[in-house]
């Protein structure tokens, strides 16, 4: 299960919705070992496409190395589907490789609804998760 503020969705959604028609792409960090999301990082999404993101390697060794220094870890990766829905691609399975992070998945292609989805993928095994929001 993810527990995630009110105040974070509204953050990866702002995001989702102002990088479209491009995926977004971001993480939010927490303390070590705490499985609670805080700190809203944004990313450039390399590839700049549609249908397809990509962290720059240079941001994300930047990203990862702060997150060492704060003694943090990524507690959510997050991107946006553009045209399909909030479910983890055969690519974006293949290239999960934080093992105790969620993965958020926000769909952009309807711009009147949210469709905000956290999944765990280990392995390559899928599992979606259920997602509470506090204020």
């Amino acid at each position: 299960m993810l527990t995630i503020s009110q105040d974070l969705v509204d953050k990866i959604v702002a995001h989702s919705r102002a990088d479209h028609p491009d995926e977004a792409c971001g993480v939010i960090a927490g303390p070590l070992g705490s499985d609670r999301p805080e700190r809203f990082i944004p990313m450039a999404n390399a590839e700049r496409s549609p249908t397809f993101y990509r962290f720059d390697s240079l941001e994300q060794l930047r990203v990862w190395r702060e997150m060492d220094d704060r003694d943090e870890e990524p507690v959510i990766i997050y991107h946006s589907h553009t045209a399909t829905e909030a479910y983890p691609s055969r690519t974006d399975i293949s290239y999960a490789s934080e093992p105790n992070a969620h993965y958020v998945l926000v769909s952009t292609r309807d711009e009147d609804k949210v469709e905000f989805r956290s999944f765990r993928i280990l392995e390559g095994v899928v599992t979606e998760e259920e997602v509470v929001i506090v204020p």
